[in-house]
């Protein structure tokens, strides 16, 4: 069946009432029945919930072969602990046929590459999937089709019973003896915790991962023990030096800095650019720029920007600190700056990514969004944007909370130069559909600026402000001209990957390039 991007989805993935993707808000106002999660009871008192290791947390949480285990991604490509607890669980304990559902997969998890490779891990249910892994699962190994969800798909998924977690393992940098656990305070630390907790709300068990051992209750609590069964102190939970990637650094590339002014004028030529609006950046470096230029255009106009949200950098901590932004509130920290505001630095708060994208709640932050500025591998002329394959088809990126930002925000502003070295980023088709055109409006790129046709307001607000604009055909066409049309990409018949639209539509499927082997 064809779905509302022009995308073909195979009869056999419309299933127990899955549909296809049908259009921005088609699930708007129809109810969903949350599951109850299942709490095991801790009615006597009790000293302490600290087991020696990961295996014996694992037997008394009774685990065993066909289970899910759910991880987040809080320390990104410095995590240790979804490799340290797969590890227990297949050579220790002996496991098999195994689905891990984490927030992303980075680098980091390599090993669990192999792990497919052997047939031990069946399912991946992720936002993000690179590396080694990536490859593994484009290759066809994994049994069965990875599912890729945006970060407020995600706990949509959870909160429905459609994800089902036996057991959730929280990596926290600190954690009392029962479980109240931070992402503050010890040697490894992340910040805000978002991500985990759903997971630990609705899984049968939960098991805290520590390598801080503090002293009872650690309080503000991110995820609490009334939801935690163990806890197991290692040596290490991670390198919180890795948090930071190359991209979540301000530009200083002319040409990033070129089409950064140009989000700005964008932005301020708007109705939403006022006294107290609220806004959203992707970490690109472009992206991150734009801070740089909205603040002038804030300073000329006299406003401040009345919260922020995302995944946060240090540039957006400095603005709070000087006053620019009234609130932050954060689901991830994208660098060792945010990690160390977070509940230290007034009005910057801690949320769960329910809270911050979930499109079945009554209130995500998303919704309330004016603006956002994202990146994108590549977009089609049909604004329809893709961040999770390469040109080559391979799996090695993550929609995050690009589609639920986008489909929330009054403006949603798409930001990458018209090329990447011999590749065209803005085409005919993109080789994966992971936001949907009908939520982005703007492309800002090094060649000039498309607003989507759908979006007629915004056209009339940039001519009024002088703001010049082109077709994105034209865009398209000079991508062409400077680099050649690429060919098309030959696929197997073999479905490695559904991508699922933040209501849980299917909005595309990777397939099988062909030919692709390791």
């Amino acid at each position: 069946m064809r779905n509302a991007v022009g995308r073909e989805i195979p009869d056999e993935l419309l299933v127990n009432g899955k549909e296809v993707y049908q259009g921005k808000n088609y699930m708007d106002g129809k109810y969903v029945q949350k599951v109850g999660p299942k709490t095991r009871r801790f009615e006597k008192p009790q000293e302490s919930k600290i087991v020696e290791t990961i295996a014996d947390a694992l037997r008394q949480c009774g685990a065993r072969s066909g289970m899910t285990f759910s991880f987040h991604h809080h320390l990104r490509n410095g995590d240790y602990v979804v490799n340290m607890v797969m590890k227990a669980a297949i050579e220790e304990l002996g496991l098999e046929d195994l689905t891990i559902a984490a927030t992303s997969l980075g680098d980091a998890h390599d090993p669990i590459a192999e792990y497919i490779e052997q047939g031990k891990v069946i399912g991946i249910q992720t936002s993000g999937i690179r590396g080694r892994m990536g490859e593994v699962v484009s290759a066809g190994k994994l049994k069965t089709p990875a599912i890729i969800r945006s970060h407020g798909g995600r706990p949509r998924a959870i909160e429905a019973g459609e994800v089902h977690i036996d057991i959730a393992f929280v990596a926290a940098p600190t954690s009392d003896c029962v479980g109240n656990c931070r992402g503050i305070g010890g040697k490894s630390n992340c910040g805000s915790m978002g991500y985990a907790m759903t997971d630990a709300k609705y899984a049968d068990h939960c098991v805290v991962v520590t390598d801080c051992l503090v002293d009872f209750p650690n309080m503000p609590a991110s995820v609490e023990a009334i939801d935690v069964d163990a806890v197991v102190v290692v040596d290490s939970i991670g390198n919180p030096k890795k948090i930071a990637s190359a991209a979540a650094r301000i530009s200083q590339n002319p040409r990033d800095l070129k089409m950064a002014e140009d989000v700005a004028r964008v932005v301020a030529a708007t109705p939403y650019f006022k006294d107290g609006f609220s806004f959203q950046t992707g970490v690109g470096g472009p992206s991150l720029a734009a801070n740089l230029f909205i603040e002038k255009e804030m300073d000329k106009r006299g406003i401040k920007m009345g919260w922020a949200i995302g995944g946060i950098c240090g540039p957006m901590v400095d603005m709070l600190k000087r006053g620019k932004v009234g609130k932050v509130i954060d689901v991830q920290d994208f660098d060792l700056d945010a990690v160390n505001s977070i509940n230290q630095t007034p009005n910057h708060f801690e949320m769960s990514a329910s809270q911050y994208a979930n499109p079945a709640n009554k209130g995500a932050f998303v919704n309330k969004l004016d603006f956002v500025v994202l990146a994108a591998l590549e977009i089609d002329t049909g604004f329809n944007v893709n961040v999770l394959t390469g040109s080559d088809g391979v799996l090695r990126g993550a929609p995050g909370g690009h589609p639920d930002t986008a489909a929330g925000s009054k403006c949603c502003i798409i930001v990458t130069p018209l090329t990447r070295g011999r590749m065209a980023t803005v085409c005919e088709h993109v080789v994966t559909v992971t936001t949907p055109g009908d939520t982005v409006d703007v492309l800002v790129t090094d060649y000039g600026i498309a607003v989507n046709p759908l979006r007629q307001d915004l056209i009339k607000c940039l001519d009024e402000a002088g703001v010049p604009h082109v077709t994105i055909e034209e865009l398209k066409d000079k991508a062409y001209s400077l680099v050649g049309r690429p060919d098309d990409l030959q696929w197997e018949d073999k479905v490695v990957a559904v991508l699922e639209a933040r209501d849980g539509t299917i909005l595309d499927v990777v397939k099988k390039v062909k030919p692709y082997t390791l």
